[in-house]
């Protein structure tokens, strides 16, 4: 049997339907290859991630999986819709089929809802065998122990950077419940930790030194995160992750993550305001103890990214102006700065739809860019989208990225100034929006 697995890519900009497209990807995809290792071996695999590959539709396969998010939805469709005419059996996977599973599966065969390890392997018996069910779902969690490597071998070597960083995954969930997050929907309401010799022998499987770990958050119980940095030491790697803002603050969590090879840490600090983190139920992010965090990883050579969202109802016009000075006197090395968009599936999603604060709901996520998607409480959705944008432009400006940006001497400052140049290239065009969704 012969599996064409896809990961496909975006759309240009809003409503512009030309492809996203990359000659080479830094970070590994993960998705593609792990699916990949899910599905019985005796199967001819053939992995496609479209940012950097074209599909060939005039290629004969007996079944296509297609893993979708919402901001690729609608590009999952088209291809959905090529393959079908074909005569070829098409399944959707992904995260996007949570909530949006009646929608994709009027372009599917068949759905899958859920982790891949209980599913993968029955989807493919089931397309062999003719008898494809329309849903597949998981109903259970899995405990993270025993995971399959991922099948990199089945990537395109050409379509990666000659200094890749690859993504190993040390847990699923988070522990913690912010009140405009879907996380724990996807994932469940438990924080799982898979085993930390599995994962210390992944990365010597993936023989590189460049390691992101494609976690929720990194540190969701501390004494597992100590034991699994210890192991890290031997490797001499070089890692990079997500974590929460107060975990910064542990001094001896800190020393040891550098002695570990920590590069770059990304943080969902959200806001700066102490109103709109309690409203947020925001917990680890201590308002009053930001300026501290920041002065602590340039203190330790440490390169570091904020998540900021813009648009809550605590917000004022001021906060703009008041948040990209603080930036900039803390000499904050990176920062993404995102619209608020309730995620279907939460309360506050459900809140805003009654209210008729939603001003596209069915477009809501599905185009890249700085897009206005609710009706804000103090300014206006085009207020949102210009003020967004002026701190893109302000804050990577040259002027400013020389202030407050370390001399490139050490590879973690050296991978500030290649995400600050990064940041230049996308906003230029004027449609920006950060998304970590390539992984």
């Amino acid at each position: 049997m012969h599996i064409h697995i896809i990961q496909p890519t975006h759309f240009a900009g809003h409503f512009d339907r030309r492809l996203y497209k990359s000659s080479r990807r830094a970070l590994v995809p993960l998705t593609l290859p792990y699916l990949a290792a899910l599905c019985p071996r005796e199967a001819k695999i053939t992995l496609t991630d479209e940012q950097t590959q074209d599909l060939d539709f005039s290629k004969k396969y007996d079944l296509v999986l297609i893993t979708s998010t919402i901001l690729t939805s609608f590009r999952v469709y088209d291809i959905a819709a090529q393959y079908r005419q074909r005569g070829i059996p098409v399944v959707i996977g992904g995260p996007h089929c949570t909530f949006y599973g009646d929608e994709a599966l009027r372009h599917a065969d068949a759905i899958a809802i859920g982790e891949g390890e209980d599913i993968v392997a029955e989807i493919v018996r089931d397309a062999a065998a003719g008898r494809l069910k329309k849903r597949y779902r998981s109903y259970r969690y899995h405990n993270l122990k025993n995971l399959p490597f991922p099948r990199y071998d089945l990537l395109d070597k050409s379509t990666i950077s000659r200094i890749p960083t690859y993504a190993v995954q040390t847990t699923r969930g988070c522990p913690y419940r912010c009140h405009f997050c879907a996380e724990r929907f996807h994932l469940g309401e438990k924080y799982r930790m898979r085993p930390v010799e599995e994962v210390v022998e992944e990365i010597k499987a993936t023989g590189c030194k460049q390691i992101f770990f494609a976690d929720s958050t990194f540190v969701g119980k501390r004494s597992r995160t100590m034991e699994l940095m210890e192991a890290l030491i031997p490797l001499k790697i070089r890692w990079s992750t997500l974590w929460n803002v107060h975990r910064c603050l542990d001094a001896e969590l800190m020393s040891l993550a550098r002695r570990s090879g920590l590069l770059h840490i990304n943080m969902g600090v959200e806001s700066i305001s102490a109103a709109t983190l309690k409203d947020m139920n925001k917990k680890t992010t201590p308002a009053d103890r930001i300026a501290e965090v920041a002065a602590i990883l340039n203190r330790l050579d440490v390169s570091f990214s904020f998540n900021l969202i813009f648009g809550w109802d605590t917000d004022t016009l001021e906060d703009f102006d008041i948040t990209l000075d603080f930036l900039l006197r803390n000499k904050v090395h990176v920062a993404f700065f995102n619209v608020f968009s309730p995620h279907k599936g939460t309360a506050i999603y459900d809140q805003y739809l009654a209210e008729g604060r939603l001003i596209d709901p069915y477009n809501m996520g599905r185009w890249p860019g700085i897009i206005a998607e609710i009706y804000p409480a103090n300014y206006s959705p085009r207020e949102l989208e210009e003020n967004v944008l002026r701190l893109y432009r302000e804050f990577y400006s040259w002027p400013n990225m020389i202030t407050r940006l370390p001399f490139p001497k050490t590879k973690s400052s050296m991978a500030s100034w290649f995400m600050n140049l990064q940041e230049r290239k996308l906003y230029c065009g004027s449609t920006h929006r950060a998304n970590f969704d390539g992984i």
